[in-house]
């Protein structure tokens, strides 16, 4: 092509390639393969000097985990932490190699937008980098996971997420890190847990090696209401919770809930599904009081319920 001819449409779609290619290649620098598990490794980010996130359901065991680096360097690492609730475990790299070694470009939460071209990096072995290239196909706000995490936005994928890609990152056309993909928060679908959300996570697993988390002690099922009870308690919904399981020396039974009550409010906030309650069960509760409004046999009655904090072993 002479100087100065104008571009073609093939020129344009190189210039695209080339610029998926380089980011690719610079995400992967902080793209890391997990050795926790048999079969395929797992990926991880290089989050932060000698410190990986990955995707926690991909983590099977907790001791003689190795980690190879974007450099191709293999370290050993130890588990920081694990939280179920948003699929993440942190691990903590030995060695001056990791200290060294690239970590990731973190975009800030701007830059999620749907209809974004995004590309699914991961390293399920040793070799190279590996991607997929799809888009952000919708994004929702706050959520909760069926075991009670709290993600700061719901980001769902069109891409693929292949074996060993789960724990790594999800990256604009530039590089630059969006968040941390899983297969395993949404059935079938590919979703990725937001940076934001991550670095939140992060720095409490690498602070306590869990996170906090309140419980109490309560199986709860929706329940509709007659309308003549729902009326004479002023509810605003027609909803409330049966309370179908009490254990056994937990909170909720301390506090005098009984089986069969029906549960309507919490500290003044109307509840009328499950995830109204973990809604309102964050780290800063545990270990306060809630008032809990009741209705017990046919009667309006009020309790005390001091939350208790799940712990892991507790599921």
């Amino acid at each position: 092509m002479s100087e100065g001819a104008p571009h073609t449409s093939g020129d344009a779609l190189v210039a695209f390639s080339n610029d998926l290619a380089a980011a690719v290649e610079r995400a992967g620098r902080a793209t890391v393969a997990i050795h926790a598990r048999r079969r395929i490794p797992s990926s991880g980010v290089h989050w932060r000097p000698g410190v990986v996130v990955t995707a926690n359901h991909t983590v099977r065991r907790d001791e003689e985990i190795t980690v190879t680096l974007g450099t191709g360097e293999t370290v050993a690492a130890t588990l920081a932490g694990r939280d179920a609730g948003t699929d993440l475990a942190v691990l903590r790299l030995a060695g001056a190699a990791a200290a060294a070694a690239p970590t990731a470009d973190v975009a800030g939460a701007e830059a999620l937008a749907v209809g974004r071209l995004v590309l699914a990096v991961g390293r399920p072995g040793d070799g190279g980098a590996t991607a997929s290239l799809g888009i952000i196909s919708a994004l929702g706000p706050e959520w909760r996971t069926w075991h009670g995490g709290r993600i700061d936005r719901f980001v769902r994928l069109d891409l693929a997420i292949y074996d060993g890609f789960s724990g790594g990152p999800l990256v604009d056309a530039a590089g630059r890190v969006l968040g941390v993909n899983t297969s395993g928060l949404a059935r079938g679908a590919a979703i990725a847990v937001p940076a934001a959300t991550v670095e939140r996570v992060a720095g409490q697993l690498l602070e306590k090696g869990r996170v906090a988390r309140g419980y109490l002690g309560l199986g709860m099922q929706p329940a509709r209401l007659p309308d003549a009870l729902r009326q004479s308690l002023g509810l605003p919904g027609e909803g409330a919770l049966l309370v179908v399981s009490v254990e056994s020396g937990g909170p909720a039974d301390r506090g005098g809930i009984l089986l069969g009550d029906v549960l309507v409010a919490l500290d003044g906030t109307y509840v009328q599904e499950p995830g109204d309650v973990l809604a309102l069960l964050g780290p800063e509760r545990v270990g306060s009081t809630m008032t809990a409004r009741l209705v017990r046999g046919g009667v309006e009655v009020t309790r005390t319920i001091t939350v208790g904090e799940r712990l892991p072993r507790e599921g």
